[in-house]
Parts: structure tokens; sequence; C-alpha cells
């Protein structure tokens, strides 16, 4: 038997805020096979809503956390 993978972890749980050129965002959730991460802008009130990254340009200290494999 083949183990499946998940397809997205959640993230809300375990509050991960970081901060990307004066912008603050939290992580939501992180899609494994599109290798992207669903975030929430904190500090802009013309940004609202969930918005899509890629986990790429997450800063280096946070994708320790998020650990993709």
């Amino acid at each position: 038997m083949m183990i499946k993978k998940k397809v997205n972890q959640d993230l809300r749980d375990k509050n991960i805020e970081f901060e990307i050129n004066t912008v603050k965002y939290r992580a939501l959730r992180f899609y494994q096979t599109k290798m992207t991460v669903d975030v929430l802008i904190l500090n802009d009130p013309d940004k609202t809503g969930v918005h899509n990254i890629p986990f790429a340009h997450i800063p280096k200290a946070i994708k320790k956390f998020i650990k993709p494999n």
C-alpha cells in the first residue's frame, strides 16, 4: 500500500506571522502540490481577504515551520 500524501496543510493553529516589505501576513494554508501558501494580510485595509503567494517568496525562517516535505 502506498501512503497518500496530504494535498494541503492547515497552518491556522500554528499562528505563523511574517513580514515582507512592511506588510504583515498570517499563513493560513500550504498547498504542497502547487508549492503556494494562502495568506491573510493583517495591516493593509485595502487588500483584505485571502491571497495566494509562492512558497519561494516566504522568508527562510518561516519556511522551517512549514516543512514542505
